[in-house]
């Protein structure tokens, strides 16, 4: 189990961030988690840690969401993932630690890029809806981000927020489809010897923070704007982003 205070420094706030963006405040900002704890643990060891309690979580969420989800939308999108997680365990043992921290960064980069140009987009014109084909590219896309790191939530928000979905129907399938996604990872996640009992040790000490963070997403979906919660961890994920690219960049040179 780890012990080092500086590790929980960041892992405690960055469940809690997860199990937010699970409950439905935040969109997609659970992204920021690995990239969080990947500044004080390799980023295979922080998606590692984060799974089992990702799996809590996804029980909480689907019970708060129950029967909200948009069937429609998940039969073009759990497929999809299925082929990103199959192409993330077969590159696996190809992708040194610098490569999955270029690769995080700039998910993070790139999902807080999004985030800032449909921002502006919004207070022109509105944007055309995607046709529910491009699920397709966005499902297997999510799948393989979130096999490396849990950080599918930038594809699937590309592709969800283009639909005609009000805030809890992109809510309630954001969730489900990342609870089949996480469940599915467990198996090649073990197979690849990444739930040793070291990781499984430091993931029970954390545990018992994915029903708070999730209950108080919940909570604040129903009370509060996003806009200010959005600037500030958006700017974070920017930021830990560009360090992380700095990183994998330094590595591989």
């Amino acid at each position: 189990m780890i012990t080092d205070p500086w590790f929980y420094a960041v892992a405690v706030p960055a469940v809690l961030l997860f199990g937010i963006s699970k409950g439905g405040f935040g969109g997609g900002l659970g992204t920021a988690a690995v990239p969080l704890m990947a500044l004080v643990v390799s980023p295979v060891q922080a998606a590692a840690i984060l799974l089992p309690i990702l799996c809590v979580m996804d029980l909480v969420a689907l019970w708060k969401f129950r029967g909200k989800w948009i069937w429609p939308e998940l039969r073009v999108l759990l497929p999809a993932s299925l082929v990103g997680i199959l192409v993330g365990t077969l590159l696996f043992g190809y992708m040194s630690t610098s490569v999955v921290k270029l690769i995080v960064g700039a998910v993070a980069i790139t999902f807080t890029l999004h985030f800032w140009i449909n921002k502006q987009r919004a207070n022109s014109s509105a944007l055309a809806d995607y046709p529910r084909s491009y699920g397709v590219l966005g499902g297997s896309v999510a799948g393989f981000t979130s096999f490396v790191a849990h950080s599918g939530g930038p594809p699937i928000s590309m592709y969800l927020l283009r639909r005609p979905l009000n805030r809890t129907d992109f809510a309630a399938t954001t969730i489900v489809f990342f609870a089949v996604v996480n469940y599915v990872k467990l198996v090649p996640y073990t197979w690849l010897g990444q739930l040793d009992t070291d990781n499984l040790a430091t993931s029970a000490a954390l545990v018992v923070l994915a029903p708070v963070g999730v209950l108080t997403g919940a909570w604040l979906h129903k009370r509060v704007s996003d806009r200010f919660f959005f600037a500030f961890v958006y700017l974070l994920l920017f930021a830990v982003g560009l360090k992380l690219v700095y990183d994998g960049i330094s590595g591989l040179v």
